[in-house]
């Protein structure tokens, strides 16, 4: 598998490359330091299998780096790590087609829980997440999700509600399903009231 971390700081780099080495120790990851460089780097290097990308760099303005790779590669998963803070770009991001979206500042253990949500387990990691606790915290969102989904509500009725896109509800119960280890709202459904989540 490889991965690109696309970043004009150096340091940046080095350090998204250590976090990401540290969820799945070996993995290929190639350092691209502008998007006009993308496509030579890929002929050399091989197709990519996760995109890390920064909003920020000297050749994009705005969302156009991430426009960009997701017209190019649609179907690779792309995970934002910008210094934009996420009440500015975090739902633009998600509707453009990004699958997540992680602050620099933010701490490494939330990254690091980011990228392993994106990257596929390997067996040492398939053991280490069969003999993990149950997740007993849920974000403000993952909450709101599951009271919804206890309601009945479509993917449709939920963005109303919310005032998001139905492609950002989407993500977001992407997000749960993997946090809760399930494939589906009748699945999660199930493991919340199973687990007494839905008085939460």
């Amino acid at each position: 598998m490889t991965v690109y971390v696309i970043d004009d700081h150096p340091l940046m780099r080095d350090a998204i490359t250590m976090l990401v080495h540290r969820v799945r120790p070996g993995l290929k990851v190639v350092s691209v330091p502008k998007l006009n460089v993308l496509d030579s780097t890929v002929e050399r290097q091989g197709l990519p299998e996760l995109f890390c990308l920064d909003l920020k760099l000297p050749d994009t303005l705005g969302l156009s780096g991430l426009h960009s790779i997701k017209a190019k590669y649609p179907n690779i998963p792309l995970v934002i790590v910008t210094g934009s803070e996420a009440s500015d770009y975090e739902a633009a991001c998600l509707e453009a087609g990004a699958d997540l979206f992680l602050e620099k500042a933010s701490n490494p253990n939330v990254i690091i829980e980011g990228l392993r949500s994106l990257l596929p387990a390997d067996e040492a990691v398939d053991t280490a997440d069969a003999a993990a606790p149950v997740p007993t915290k849920l974000s403000k969102r993952q909450k709101q999700l599951i009271l919804m989904l206890d309601q009945g509500l479509s993917n449709r009725d939920i963005a109303e509600k919310l005032s998001i896109s139905e492609h950002t509800v989407k993500v977001h119960f992407w997000r749960l399903f993997r946090r809760l280890g399930v494939n589906s709202r009748t699945q999660a459904l199930h493991f919340a009231r199973t687990n007494g989540w839905l008085g939460i």
